[in-house]
């Protein structure tokens, strides 16, 4: 009885522990490349990190990543797996920034 009950409880984690929470983490930049041999894309954000991710067989809009190299990219992962890419799509170029105008400070008349 007490091995039947432990091999029990110790499924039920197992099951829980690989089940997941379903959560996605989203990756947005310019596809910086694509080796299609390794299925591994490589993502620049907008602070200039790499991000290295690899495709599945499963992963939404894996056809037309070749593509959309030098572009801008959405890739969503796993939050538990965020080396492969659930799906990918293009994105929207964010707007160019404006320079920032300096202040000029006001001197005080003597």
């Amino acid at each position: 009885m007490k091995n039947t009950l432990s091999i029990l409880t110790v499924l039920a984690l197992a099951a829980a522990a690989h089940a997941g929470c379903g959560t996605i983490a989203t990756t947005e930049g310019k596809l910086a490349s694509f080796d299609a041999e390794k299925k591994v894309l490589v993502v620049t954000d907008k602070s200039g990190k790499d991000t290295s991710i690899t495709l599945t067989p499963e992963t939404k809009g894996a056809d037309s990543v070749k593509d959309l190299v030098g572009k801008a990219v959405k890739v969503e992962a796993s939050v538990h797996a965020k080396t492969k890419a659930l799906s990918v799509e293009a994105g929207t170029a964010a707007p160019a920034e404006e320079p920032k105008k300096e202040k000029k400070k006001k001197e005080k008349k003597a």
